[in-house]
Formats: structure tokens, C-alpha cells, sequence
């Protein structure tokens, strides 16, 4: 079936991956999708505190991942490879580097060294030989270590090729604003080795979509020099500023994000994640404001029933949705002319 399996980070070690996906293929999935965080330090990909893993634990997952499938008979199931480097700044450890130049040399790079001498360094200090010099890693007070600055670009490209070189498909990098021309600056970077990546890309509600086309608008047209007085942009969510030529500008720029990606940026398949809890939650808030206020029963007549009636929705006749037609077929092949139908003259799904 074309479902993708969100697993987070594999949910244990990769054995607990493993038998973890056998149950989503057993469900049905064709794709996995697994991620390169820290299972037990498991944060949303658009909140701080994430801590990635190095590159053999990962490659680990991606290899139980794939073994799953082959074992189940899946030889064209899909994997998804998912980075959250860009937002993380920490690691839990350091991995062991055989040679010089290796990908656990290339992960230890990253993160952030302090040079020492053994007089100065601290007792029960942990201490690496790098490039020459004693370091220490900088460690913080729950132990985890800290990647220097500027390096979490570099850190989400070696992600992706080398995901790609062990078997991943499919590439999902997790950033902090929708902007294709950022987008399009990684993947660019990632084809200069691995020509044929393609990205998943989250079309998260977790990124305020009006603002940052509106931030996005404005700072093209400041290069541009155009006069921004009428707007502040401190403000930009404002109401104000509806129906202007801001408003006007980045609202097309929204409507035109997924193909300006695919297009400009190798996006292969958008999704959206958590769009019915949003929507379920803003349908009840405008329910609930009319039947208890001045609409009363006509909040829901107007508001969503006639549309339901009109737009050809199941669901407007709830009970067969909940099976009642297919409980009367089971009570008449059950029971033949003895059934006690829940269908006839006086179903009120008649009226739909």
C-alpha cells in the first residue's frame, strides 16, 4: 500500500528497529521512514534539545530497515532517510575512528574541540588526538557533546550521501523555514555526489506558512530596493495587511511551493503532516462559536451539513459510515426474512 511508516528514530537499537518494521510491513506499509536522532532523546524536528547519532548507527538502522523488507519478500520497499542536522547541535558520542579521513573522523570534525596539555586538562577528562594536538571535546553537564557552529549544512549533506550510499531511497530533511532557494542549496550540494537524490520535504504546520512567505516577500523586495514603508516588519502577521500587494505576493508564493521545490529543489513527493488535528480543531472552534451563540442549530445546519450535502460527502450519513448498511446485509444472510433491519421507510439517512 502507498503508506509511509513514520518510525521516528527506530524506537531502541537496531534490533528493536528491525522487529518494529516487520509490523509495518505486516500492516502494510511500503515505505519506512527513519530518522537519525537519539531514540531516547526523541524530540520533534521543530523544537531544540535534538541530539543526532553518528553515521554507523544510523547506517545500522537503515541496514535492520532493509533486511526487514527482504525477509518479508519486499525486494521494492522503500526506505526514507531522514536528517535532523540542521537543527541539532548536540551528539551523545563520539564514534571510533580506525583511520584518518574515515566517516567517523569526518562526524568527530564537527564537533567542538578546546586544544590542552595533560597539565591542564581536568581529572577523569576525556581527551583525543586531532590533527595533531590533544583536545577535549566540549562536553556539557548531561554529557552530551556539543558540534561547533556553522557545521549543521555540512553535517545534513554527509547525512544524505552516505544514507544514500547504504541503501536509503528516498532523503527528508527537516528545516526550519519553507524556502525553496535553502532547500535548493542542500540538495544541489548533495547531487554534486549522489546526482540522482530526490527529498521528501514536510509541508509542516509547525512553520507559520503566512508569515514566512511574508518575511520572504520583503526581503526579496529590499534587495530589490523597493519602499517598504507601509510595512513593518516586526508585524507582519497582521490582519492590516491582508489583501495588500504583500499579501497578495505571498500567498501566490505559497500556492506555488510544492511545484517551485519539485521544480528548483528535487523535491519527489510532498506531505503534509498533521493536517486533520488542525483542521478538526479549527471546524469544532467555529462550530462551538455559532451553536452557542446567536447561529444556535444554524452553525451546524449551514456551517456543515448542507455543505457536507452539497460537496457529496460520505460521512453525512454517519450511521452507514459506521457499518449500519453492512450489519444489515450480515442480519440478512444471518437470519434471512426474521432480520431486524436498522434500514427502511423510517431511516432517517433517507432524507440525505
Amino acid at each position: 500500500m502507498p503508506i509511509i511508516a513514520d518510525i521516528d528514530a527506530g524506537f531502541g537499537n537496531e534490533e528493536a528497529t528491525y522487529l518494529l518494521t516487520k509490523q509495518m510491513i505486516e500492516a502494510g506499509a511500503c515505505a519506512i521512514q527513519v530518522e537519525n536522532q537519539v531514540s531516547d532523546a526523541k524530540q520533534c524536528g521543530h523544537q531544540a534539545g535534538k541530539v543526532t547519532v553518528p553515521h554507523e548507527d544510523y547506517i545500522a538502522k537503515i541496514n535492520a530497515i532493509r533486511y526487514a523488507f527482504l525477509e518479508l519478500g519486499v525486494e521494492d520497499g522503500v526506505i526514507v532517510a531522514r536528517t535532523d542536522s540542521e537543527g541539532a547541535s548536540l551528539t551523545q558520542k563520539i564514534p571510533v575512528s580506525n583511520e584518518p579521513g574515515d566517516l567517523a573522523s569526518q562526524y568527530i570534525d564537527f564537533i567542538e574541540m578546546e586544544e590542552v596539555t595533560l597539565e591542564n586538562a581536568k581529572e577523569n577528562d576525556s581527551l583525543l588526538k586531532h590533527n595533531g594536538k590533544l583536545v577535549r571535546p566540549v562536553r556539557l553537564q548531561n554529557g552530551l557533546y556539543q558540534f561547533r557552529e556553522e557545521t549543521n549544512i555540512d553535517r545534513v549533506v554527509l547525512d544524505c550521501v552516505t544514507a544514500l550510499e547504504n541503501g536509503a531511497d528516498l532523503l527528508w530533511i527537516e528545516t526550519p523555514t519553507p524556502d525553496v532557494a535553502h532547500i535548493k542549496m542542500m540538495v544541489d550540494r548533495i547531487k554534486e555526489q549522489q546526482p540522482k537524490a530526490k527529498l521528501v520535504y514536510n509541508n509542516s504546520p509547525s512553520f507559520n506558512w503566512t508569515l514566512n512567505f511574508r518575511k520572504q516577500i520583503i526581503a526579496q523586495w529590499e534587495e530589490e530596493g523597493k519602499d517598504l514603508s507601509a510595512y513593518n516588519k516586526d508585524d507582519l502577521m497582521s490582519a492590516d495587511y491582508d489583501g495588500t500587494e504583500l499579501d497578495t505576493a505571498a500567498d501566490e508564493a505559497a500556492r506555488n511551493f510544492q511545484r517551485d521545490a519539485s521544480r528548483e529543489a528535487g523535491v519527489f513527493h510532498h506531505l503534509i503532516t498533521l493536517p486533520t488535528y488542525h483542521t478538526t480543531a479549527l471546524s469544532v472552534h467555529e462550530l462551538a462559536k455559532g451553536y452557542f451563540g446567536e447561529d444556535g442549530m444554524l452553525a451546524y445546519a449551514a456551517g456543515v451539513q448542507r455543505k457536507e450535502i452539497r460537496e457529496g460527502i460520505a460521512c453525512v450519513k454517519h450511521q452507514a459510515m459506521a457499518g449500519s448498511d453492512l450489519g444489515d446485509d450480515h442480519k440478512e444472510i444471518f437470519s434471512g426474512e426474521n432480520a431486524l433491519k436498522a434500514g427502511g421507510g423510517k431511516n432517517t439517512m433517507n432524507q440525505f
